[in-house]
């Protein structure tokens, strides 16, 4: 019996199921809605960005800065061009969003403070050689982690150049660290929870990080007791499920606090007793993935509005970063693209680029494009334009596109947009050099 496009009907017959049945093309667009990517917000302020911030529970930071650093892009995909100037008042004025470790080195909520603080009781603990090591070092160069504490309380937060190196004992390895005494021993201490990142200096999210001492910088959280290590998987897995939309275990697994579920199988087995989740099976060609799926019970009104047809959609350029296409093994289930990023593949063996940006339209990933922006010149180049095999041909699909990376160019104060390599043939009389 077909069902009736009402919302509380669907979401009672989805209810009275053990588990629920969805196609492919709803799971696409379940994941995307719960990654804040089909449409934006009509008011794109401080509470936006609070919201896109619980919703996706973290946001990567990476150094490179081709395009601009990948935060100030995941954000722009949701919220526009006011994105940077609502993280600075965030993060370093207001201090609800602060950095710290969670599936990469990111951006997360100060209010998910209790999650994060088990990682950094736990930090240093266990019997990993790396683990051994680290404990170690840190107590042989006690008196240079007392002397930073003293700075710190003393001075202020200072930058690492401001910070003198007193290790007794130099830090080794066979990479980039080797040596840096002073900038390996403030990333421990901050991954202790002992010191924060307070500022950053230079454009766009710049570098160059200024530290200071955690219960300085967030007071409210001083002395703050550990929770439980099941507490913080159920608090996590949720976060996680929500944010994904559908998802196995092991999406879970990979997402927010990626490796750092303990005993998530049988937490997962108390939320679906409880009612806080719910299994799925997703068909595809007429068959059901045997994988299990799980929903969370709070996305079950967005399930059902996706099959109401109220599902509105929109074309978004993806950060290599972007929480939707974090875990590339889930991407490649669920949209059939394989996307891996080429930064350190040398350049003859690249396939698509260097710092490449995927092109969502409507509930599908219909290519990608290859920018670089000359701060010089404020000229944004776009070196390639990739079309996947099943995208649309039509050339006002390929105007959006390019209406897009215009958007793109003027969000990152470039003057102009050329195209300087190859685009698809029939896309190709959409693309036009010009002003942004």
């Amino acid at each position: 019996m077909p069902l009736r496009k009402n919302i509380c009907s669907y979401i009672i017959l989805i209810m009275a199921v053990d588990s629920i049945t969805i196609t492919a093309q709803e799971a696409r667009r379940l994941a995307i809605s719960s990654q804040l990517l089909n449409q934006l917000p009509q008011q794109p302020d401080e509470e936006a960005m609070m919201a896109v911030f619980r919703q996706l529970g973290c946001v990567q930071i990476d150094p490179i800065n081709v395009v601009a650093r990948s935060p100030l892009l995941v954000l722009w995909s949701r919220l526009g061009d006011a994105a940077p100037q609502l993280l600075d008042r965030l993060m370093w004025q207001e201090r609800r969003l602060f950095e710290y470790w969670a599936h990469a080195a990111s951006i997360v909520l100060v209010e998910d403070f209790p999650i994060h603080h088990l990682q950094m009781v736990n930090f240093t603990r266990g019997d990993s050689n790396w683990a051994r090591r680290t404990r170690e070092w840190l107590n042989t160069n006690e008196p240079f982690r007392q002397y930073i504490f003293g700075q710190l309380e003393q001075r202020g937060p200072l930058f690492a150049n401001e910070i003198e190196d007193r290790a007794v004992v130099p830090w080794e390895s066979t990479g980039w660290t080797n040596t840096r005494n002073v900038s390996t021993m403030l990333g421990l201490l901050w991954e202790q929870g002992d010191i924060t990142v307070t500022r950053r200096e230079g454009s766009g999210f710049g570098l160059k990080k200024q530290w200071g001492l955690l219960e300085h910088h967030m007071p409210q959280w001083k002395d703050h007791e550990a929770i439980s290590g099941e507490s913080a998987v159920r608090q996590a897995a949720l976060r996680s499920l929500k944010a994904l939309g559908v998802a196995t275990e092991k999406h879970i697994s990979n997402y927010f606090i990626r490796g750092r579920y303990p005993g998530l199988t049988d937490v997962l087995e108390e939320m679906l007793a409880d009612g806080r989740i719910q299994r799925v099976q997703i068909e595809a060609n007429n068959r059901s993935r045997l994988e299990d799926w799980f929903i969370h019970s709070d996305s079950l009104t967005e399930l059902a509005a996706v099959r109401d047809g109220a599902w509105p959609s929109r074309m978004v350029l993806l950060s290599p970063f972007d929480n939707l296409i974090a875990d590339r093994d889930r991407i490649e289930v669920l949209f059939d693209f394989y996307y891996r990023t080429e930064i350190y593949t040398p350049r003859k063996k690249r396939q698509y680029g260097y710092y490449v940006l995927p092109v969502l339209y409507g509930d599908r990933l219909i290519g990608r494009i290859d920018p670089k922006i000359d701060r010089k010149t404020k000229t944004l180049h776009v070196h390639a334009v990739h079309k996947e095999p099943d995208a649309p041909r039509s050339r006002a699909v390929a105007a959006e596109l390019n209406d897009l990376i215009v958007q793109l160019g003027r969000f990152l104060g470039a003057e102009r947009v050329q195209y300087n390599g190859q685009v698809p043939a029939s896309w190709a009389s959409s693309f036009q050099n010009g002003p942004c």
